[in-house]
């Protein structure tokens, strides 16, 4: 395999990554959701595709004290707003009663239960947010709103893509709106000084003793993956595999662009 070929554990900037290069931004992401352990609330996590919005939070939430906080994530969200809210309740361990009042009250009661009973802070990450029906948005409030509205019982991120953010800002979802009490952005690295110390810290994390690339090349990188990390691995990943049927022992320029041309099919 070309991965044992550069002596690599995974190929950079893979999910299985063992650690993400914390840059202001994510840093910023970090002291916000522990922000909202703190004070229990709503968190908007917004950033076009491949940015590595999950991954930041997989990240985060891998430091999360259990014996504190239950993180839970859904992703699957282009369904009827009863159909997530019975995701919710099997992901708590509940049987989805058919009656949807009953099923929020039984949610709801578990919610109640985990917090005051187990003191466990119930943690809800709803990743692909903007394909949530406009009804889920608007009914939300409602299912936030513990003993009067006078406790917080749950934090909840909504992660998905720019146009998330102003779905929540439209006017019938003002109850919701109102309620978020952080609102973070990531970022594509697009400065060049930034994105090179991405690649440069996702080899060496990666298992890379020597430099692959040069800075020509980290610079076709950088433009052909718009600063984007997931296209990026996906053309190291191809540029690898390439250099590895050659017998190459670094990513010369020329192999890059032939691997983003090979990914354009």
């Amino acid at each position: 395999m070309y991965q044992q070929h550069f002596g690599l554990k995974y190929i950079p900037l893979a999910k299985n990554s063992s650690s993400l290069w914390m840059n202001d931004n994510l840093s910023s992401l970090k002291e916000r959701f522990i922000s909202l352990l703190h004070s229990p609330g709503v968190g908007l996590l917004t950033g076009e595709p491949g940015v590595g919005k999950t991954a930041a939070l997989r990240f985060i939430t891998d430091s999360v004290n259990p014996h504190q906080y239950t993180v839970f994530y859904l992703a699957e969200t282009q369904f009827s707003s009863f159909d997530i809210y019975r995701q919710l309740a099997f992901m708590l361990g509940i049987v989805p009663h058919h009656r949807y009042a009953q099923l929020w009250r039984d949610i709801k009661n578990n919610i109640r239960d985990r917090v005051e009973n187990k003191r466990s802070l119930p943690v809800f990450i709803i990743d692909e947010a903007q394909n949530l029906p406009l009804d889920f948005f608007s009914s939300f409030p409602s299912f936030l709103n513990f003993a009067f509205d006078s406790k917080d019982m749950m934090t909840v991120w909504f992660v998905g893509h720019p146009i998330l953010a102003t779905i929540i800002d439209r006017n019938i979802n003002a109850a919701l709106a109102s309620r978020i009490q952080v609102r973070h952005q990531l970022h594509a690295m697009v400065d060049r000084n930034l994105f090179s110390q991405l690649i440069e810290h996702a080899f060496r994390e990666a298992g890379c003793q020597t430099s692959l690339l040069s800075d020509s090349g980290i610079e076709i990188l950088r433009v052909a993956s718009q600063g984007r990390p997931r296209s990026a691995h996906r053309i190291i990943a191809k540029t690898l595999q390439l250099a590895a049927q050659k017998g190459v022992n670094h990513l010369p320029d020329d192999l890059i662009q032939e691997a983003i041309t090979q990914l354009k099919g």
